[in-house]
């Protein structure tokens, strides 16, 4: 299937497309005349978005290269980088994703073109991390 969009709607495409973060922004997007497309990993999840309002690709960026991805940028207004590991996943998956994807998704954006990016992190991330914070955690502010 394909993804039609009128001339007048952005196209915003969001990585960790199924996320709960994703999922809210799809429904204000389509809801103000937007064009969402969600990546998402498992095509399982490609009904779930759709319902939403968003046109899914089903794309791993652990395993994704720049040149990839930025086919799927290719004529978006925006890239949004709401993906994350999880709760529950291991330090080297915090890294994987929540830091090397969304260097993957800046960077392919750039290669497109896409002018605006915006990150969705966590709150604070950029801080000093406290000594007895859960090695897991301290991770994933880290990565983000």
């Amino acid at each position: 299937m394909t993804e039609h969009r009128s001339v007048d709607e952005r196209r915003v495409v969001i990585a960790g497309g199924h996320g709960k973060i994703a999922q809210h922004l799809t429904y204000l997007l389509a809801g103000h005349g937007d064009r969402p497309v969600a990546l998402i990993r498992n095509s399982a999840h490609e009904g779930a978005v759709r319902t939403l309002g968003a046109f899914p690709v089903v794309i791993d960026l652990e395993s994704s290269t720049v040149e990839e991805v930025a086919k799927v940028l290719d004529g978006a207004d925006v890239a949004v980088f709401a993906a994350g590991a999880g709760p529950g996943s291991s330090i080297e998956r915090k890294d994987s994703v929540d830091r090397a994807a969304a260097v993957l998704l800046a960077d392919a954006a750039e290669k497109a073109g896409v002018r605006r990016f915006i990150q969705i992190s966590a709150m604070g991330a950029g801080d000093e991390i406290p000594e007895n914070t859960d090695e897991i955690f301290a991770a994933y502010l880290r990565a983000k």
